[in-house]
């Protein structure tokens, strides 16, 4: 029997002559520099690149070498799949022991967009008020709408702080303000936390995807964020708290506070080594167990 990918007189499995790998990375390079694949996302695996064009993999990591020594992708001769490089002059690569930790809406969106190329997307999150999970998850939703990414199914879980509990952050440093500051946190809390679910639950009706989207409540204020991707990458935040000024109810208040979204994420990835590796199943089974133990139900509602 011939391999699967094996050409026959030089034509591929549609009887059309294949491309040549300098074609091959003339496409790739066309995806790169249009937007359709972003710094930091990776390639799909040269199987499916070979499978996709019709040709060897061996044509296919000649284009991959093209576009390395033209520094438009990392990690060519690696065992995972190559990643798109930043443009030139940017901080570096996205994740790996080689990464340059970023603030929160400069890493999460393209780590999170490359997650939901999977066929089950599995979204494990300990946060805030997900201001900035909601954000990230925007990008994958709008190229799921255009028809680039088609996951077949998605899973969500959410971790926040009860409404139950007095907050670590924000306080006010008047606490005669405590209550009012309160309110204010947990209807940003459950704006968010809706607005989350109702973008993923409208895949079902516009796209027939399974949706799953849960959250619970903890009790205590969680002094860093965490956010799981696929079992396979993990990254992580200290909430760093500051006096800071805001105007609440037509009353200026100071408060000590974090701001979630210019939190420096630390990237870890299964797979990059030892210290990554840890790092991620641990953090997994950290959030694994907070779920299953001290969590509760958690209802957005006022």
């Amino acid at each position: 029997m011939e391999p699967e990918h094996a050409p026959v007189n030089g034509r591929g499995r549609t009887g059309r002559p294949q491309p040549s790998h300098r074609e091959v990375a003339d496409a790739l390079r066309t995806r790169i520099r249009t937007g359709v694949l972003r710094p930091g996302e990776r390639m799909p695996t040269q199987a499916k690149l070979a499978d996709e064009f019709g040709v060897e993999r061996g044509a296919v990591r000649q284009a991959l070498r093209i576009l390395q020594s033209e520094h438009l992708l990392t990690n060519v001769s690696k065992g995972s799949p190559a990643t798109v490089a930043p443009p030139p002059g940017a901080a570096g690569p996205l994740i790996g022991p080689e990464a340059t930790p970023q603030p929160s809406m400069v890493a999460l969106p393209p780590r999170m967009t490359e997650a939901f190329a999977a066929e089950h997307v599995q979204v494990d999150a300990l946060c805030l008020t997900a201001v900035s999970l909601t954000a990230a998850i925007g990008e994958p939703l709008r190229r799921i709408h255009a028809g680039q990414l088609k996951p077949a199914k998605i899973d969500v879980r959410v971790l926040l702080p009860s409404r139950n509990i007095d907050l670590a952050f924000p306080a006010a440093v008047d606490t005669s303000a405590t209550e009012r500051l309160q309110r204010h946190w947990l209807a940003h809390r459950n704006a968010q936390g809706q607005v989350l679910r109702h973008n993923l639950l409208t895949l079902r009706s516009t796209h027939g995807i399974e949706v799953d989207v849960t959250f619970r409540a903890l009790p205590f204020t969680p002094p860093v964020k965490l956010y799981l991707l696929n079992g396979a990458e993990a990254l992580f935040a200290y909430y760093t708290v500051r006096l800071r000024e805001q105007t609440i109810d037509q009353e200026h208040l100071e408060m000590y506070d974090a701001e979630g979204t210019r939190s420096v994420l630390f990237a870890f990835e299964q797979g990059a080594g030892p210290r990554d590796s840890a790092f991620v199943e641990q953090s997994q089974l950290w959030f694994d167990a907070l779920w299953e133990t001290i969590s509760s139900e958690l209802l957005l509602t006022s």
